[in-house]
């Protein structure tokens, strides 16, 4: 498998954080309870100014909204609605202090606040979308139609100040948030990139006898809840120290590769091979009773004796010895895999290249031998 395969995929990325970074959700309430307070207060001044009758109440309103936007959030989830809604109320926000001039105009320096809320909380191209169209209306509201509509009381060299600076400050948002989010993409690569190392081998790519481990953990405890049987198949590549002996190391790590690669072809998705050990391996087959084990045992079995490795010229073909058990009623994991392991040897001493299934009987292994031919 090569490395270009087996990099991460952004979509395999989102089960992995970083420490310390803030949630949108979390970053979206702080900000609502940084912002109702502040609505409250300019909601009442408007209020004691008594100029403009509208601006007051529709201050409270978006206080409320705000509030419950983050109260609805907080008892159901629904994080994407969340954050549009906030998105669609602070932009509606930041229009109408523009537009209506709020605080004798200076309300409009809020904007400045804007690009960098919108850049984190969404995406950049939603961002980027957002910051062009607030910038456009702002050039309009400033322009001879800006003024012949809403007659803002501002300068003229205020009104250029703001354009260019809100201008800047969109693009350097851009910029920023560009880096953060290419930054925050190579963590969570590396992240993928150290787990992954640590739950596979690096010969074969295939689970290691660690993630093994723990599968066959998960795997019994979801057998201790619905009692539904699973089997593991213990693999030995046989005479392999003849083949390392007679080929070289460089040519048992090829039998070792190409014997995993066919496990991953003739073993099912939900199945879990990994590389016990050396020579070794072993195979988790979920929901599999005896019989399909067998026969599943069998098929592997049967697919690494048709492989060839090539080396040097010659063509190398090897045969794997198999011990196949199915977890009883009361038995502990430890207790499955001496007995796979038992049925292994027993494989072995038949004469290789066959698969033994371990059966117990008054405390003793006998088993099923065959080569399923």
């Amino acid at each position: 498998m090569n490395e270009t395969a087996r990099r991460p995929q952004p979509a395999t990325l989102s089960r992995f954080r970083i420490r310390g970074e803030l949630p949108v959700p979390t970053l979206i309430n702080g900000l609502t309870l940084t912002a109702v307070p502040l609505l409250l207060f300019f909601a009442l001044r408007a209020a004691r100014a008594g100029a403009d009758p509208i601006t007051a109440p529709l201050l409270l309103a978006f206080a409320v909204v705000l509030a419950l936007n983050s109260l609805v959030y907080l008892l159901l989830g629904y994080p994407t609605l969340h954050r549009r809604t906030f998105i669609t109320l602070i932009t509606g926000l930041f229009v109408y202090l523009a537009v209506q001039a709020v605080e004798d105009g200076s309300a409009i320096i809020w904007l400045f606040a804007y690009p960098p809320v919108i850049f984190y909380i969404s995406e950049a191209r939603t961002g980027i979308t957002a910051c062009a169209g607030g910038l456009a209306g702002l050039i309009l509201l400033f322009s001879p139609v800006g003024d012949l509509l809403f007659q803002p009381p501002h300068s003229a060299s205020f009104r250029l100040s703001m354009v260019l600076a809100l201008a800047f400050e969109m693009a350097t948002c851009y910029v920023l948030d560009q880096s953060r989010r290419r930054s925050k993409l190579s963590l969570l690569r590396l992240a993928a990139d150290l787990d992954h190392a640590a739950k596979h081998d690096s010969l074969t790519q295939l689970a290691n006898r660690r993630e093994a481990l723990a599968q066959l953990d998960g795997e019994y405890q979801r057998f201790l809840r619905n009692r539904r049987p699973f089997s593991v198949l213990l693999i030995d590549i046989d005479l392999f120290k003849a083949i390392n002996d007679r080929y070289g190391h460089h040519a048992g790590d090829q039998v070792i590769r190409q014997v995993a690669r066919t496990l991953q072809q003739a073993c099912r998705k939900v199945d879990t091979p990994a590389r016990w050990g050396g020579e070794e391996y072993l195979v988790l087959l979920p929901e599999t009773n005896a019989g399909e084990a067998w026969q599943t045992g069998n098929r592997v079995r049967a697919a690494i004796e048709a492989a060839t490795v090539e080396e040097g010229g010659q063509v190398l073909r090897v045969t794997v010895s198999i011990g196949v058990a199915t977890l009883l009623e009361g038995e502990s994991v430890d207790r499955l895999l001496q007995r796979a392991d038992e049925a292994l040897y027993l494989a072995k001493h038949a004469g290789r290249n066959q698969v033994h299934e371990s059966t117990p009987v008054a405390n003793d292994v006998t088993s099923r031998s065959g080569t399923g031919d």
